[in-house]
Parts: structure tokens; C-alpha cells; sequence
């Protein structure tokens, strides 16, 4: 029996101690403070990891901002650099498809007939046409020219939303920029046609993307054309992803349109009104001259008159400055 016992008592001690080795093997890390140490270098770990990738995220974001802003001075500087504009710009600009000298020659033209008009309807009045001929040869072609600008960069952006909306689906269809310029010079209506046609011309003789979009700013200086050479420049500067760029744009392109038809929506009566006052003046004059003649015609034929005249269109040109003023929105 006492043989027995011992090997109880041996084997209960034994199965103590390997319990006593378990648990002092489990709980020993936590009172050395390895746990703790293990712990600290993960987090110390985690967190430098988290820090380089901020670090990289923001050395992205600042490689982009550096690219826009230096993308947006290269043009700024550009446009100093062709502040005087040519003769030969403005014609394209207007879509008119002419020399500068048959331009010059076309004005010299239209002054020759606007003084010869002149001195056939008052013949009493010997002034008036020398400033009709002055008027003619340099006042109305260049505001038929400005004319004619304004309305074909109307056109423009009428049709430019949905020219880059091509170019999205273009691209995120796999076709590449070039192609998708291709097919909006080929199936968009004027002028988006002709001044896509244009860059993609020049970059088939080897003109880089970047150059031809300079180009077309020079003849279409529109702020949505800035837009749309900047996103291509930062895209093939910095890459990114084009077609979502693209679609940001038209976005916002169209609701530039919607917020410009507001506003000349709002501003109609207001240029009407301008437009009536402006036009009442001259009309009644011209009236009067037809019904009495002899009772108007003091204002040409008479030096006081004269003065009179030249003084009430002074005024009556500084009233319609004013309310060009007053009804031309900025947006």
C-alpha cells in the first residue's frame, strides 16, 4: 500500500507541476510585458505603415495640383503672349474664310458706300459723310466680324457637351482619344466639326495633342475649351482616369448652358427696355425729318445745331454704355 501511495502522490505531483508549466507558460508573457512589447511594436508598425501611405496619397494628390496649377499658368502665359490678336486670328475666329486684305479691302469698300449713301440723303449736310464713310470702313466690319464670332462660339458650346460626351463613350468603350476626335470631326455639325477636323489634321502631320489644343484655344478662347485642354494635358500629364474626368466636365458644361439661358431668360425685359430707349431717339428723328424736314434740319445746317447734335449723341452714347452696363451679367 505505501508503494501505491507514493505513485499517487508522484503522479499527482507530477500532473501539478505540468498544470503549474501550462499556466505559467500561458500567463508569462503578460507578466514579463512581452505582450505588451509585442503589442507596441505592431502598433508602432501599423501606424508607420498608415503614414507612408498617407504620405504617398498626398504626394499623388500634390504631383496633380502641382500639374494643374502648372498646366493653368502654361496657358495663362500663352494668352499674355497673344493678348494683340492678328487679323488673320479674328477672321478665324468668325469663321470667315478670308485674307486680311480682301478684309481691308471689303471695308475700304463698305465706307465708299456708306459716304456716297450719305451725301445722297443729306446733301445739306456736308459733315456727314466723311463720319459715315469713317463709320462704314471701320466700325461696321469689325462689329459684323465681332458679330459673327459671338455667334459661331454660340454654336460652339451649343454642340461641345455632347462632342466630349462622344469622347466618353469613346473611351470607355476602348477606343482612343484620337479615334473618338475623329468621329466627332466627321459626324458633329459646324463648327465643332471644322475646328476638330482642324486638330485632328495638324496631329496627323505630327503637331503634338498638347500644341493643337493650344491652337484651337487661340481660336476658340472659351473658358469650356480651357477646361477641356487642361483635363487632357493633366490626364496625359499625370494620368488618371479620362472618361470619368470627361463626363465631370460635361456636367458641368451643361449646367453652364442651363444657368446661361437663366440668365438671359431673367434679363430679356431688361435689354428690351434698353433696346426700345436706345432706338426712340433716332427713330423720332428720323420721323420728324421725314414730315418736316425744313423744321430739323437746323440741327446739320446750322453750326449751333451741329453742336447740339454732337452733344446729345455723347449723352445718348454714355446712356447706352450705361445700360449695357447695368444688363450685361457676368456667369
Amino acid at each position: 500500500m505505501g508503494e501505491v501511495d507514493l505513485v499517487k502522490v508522484a503522479t499527482v505531483l507530477l500532473v501539478a507541476v505540468a498544470l503549474a508549466a501550462i499556466v505559467f507558460a500561458l500567463i508569462e508573457p503578460y507578466l514579463s510585458g512581452a505582450k505588451k512589447t509585442e503589442k507596441r511594436i505592431s502598433n508602432v508598425t501599423e501606424n508607420r505603415a498608415k503614414k507612408i501611405a498617407v504620405r504617398a496619397a498626398n504626394d499623388v494628390a500634390a504631383t496633380r495640383r502641382k500639374a494643374v496649377a502648372d498646366t493653368l499658368k502654361d496657358i495663362e502665359n500663352k494668352q499674355k503672349a497673344n493678348e494683340k490678336l492678328s487679323l488673320r486670328i479674328r477672321l478665324q475666329r468668325a469663321g470667315i474664310d478670308a485674307t486680311p486684305k480682301h478684309f481691308y479691302i471689303a471695308s475700304a469698300i463698305s465706307g465708299v458706300i456708306a459716304a456716297a449713301l450719305s451725301f445722297l440723303v443729306f446733301p445739306t449736310a456736308p459733315i456727314a459723310a466723311p463720319i459715315a464713310g469713317f463709320v462704314g470702313a471701320f466700325g461696321v466690319p469689325r462689329w459684323y466680324l465681332t458679330q459673327a464670332t459671338k455667334s459661331r462660339q454660340t454654336k460652339f458650346l451649343k454642340e461641345f457637351a455632347n462632342a466630349i460626351d462622344v469622347i466618353v463613350r469613346g473611351v470607355k468603350s476602348g477606343l482612343p482619344l484620337n479615334e473618338c476626335l475623329g468621329i466627332i470631326a466627321r459626324e458633329s455639325p459646324e463648327p465643332i466639326a471644322s475646328e476638330i477636323r482642324e486638330v485632328v489634321e495638324q496631329q496627323r502631320v505630327g503637331v503634338p495633342l498638347a500644341e493643337c489644343l493650344d491652337r484651337l484655344m487661340d481660336r476658340m478662347p472659351l473658358p469650356e475649351v480651357k477646361f477641356f485642354a487642361v483635363v487632357i494635358a493633366i490626364q496625359q500629364q499625370a494620368g488618371g482616369n479620362l472618361s470619368e474626368a470627361l463626363g465631370n466636365l460635361s456636367g458641368v458644361l451643361r449646367d453652364r448652358v442651363k444657368l446661361q439661358m437663366k440668365v438671359k431668360a431673367l434679363s430679356a425685359e431688361a435689354k428690351a427696355s434698353a433696346g426700345v430707349l436706345a432706338a426712340l431717339p433716332p427713330t423720332v428723328g428720323v420721323l420728324v425729318y421725314l414730315t418736316s424736314p425744313g423744321y430739323i434740319s437746323l440741327l446739320w445746317t446750322k453750326s449751333t445745331g451741329q453742336f447740339m447734335l454732337l452733344v446729345s449723341a455723347f449723352w445718348m452714347f454714355c446712356g447706352i454704355m450705361v445700360m449695357r452696363k447695368m444688363i450685361n451679367f457676368k456667369f
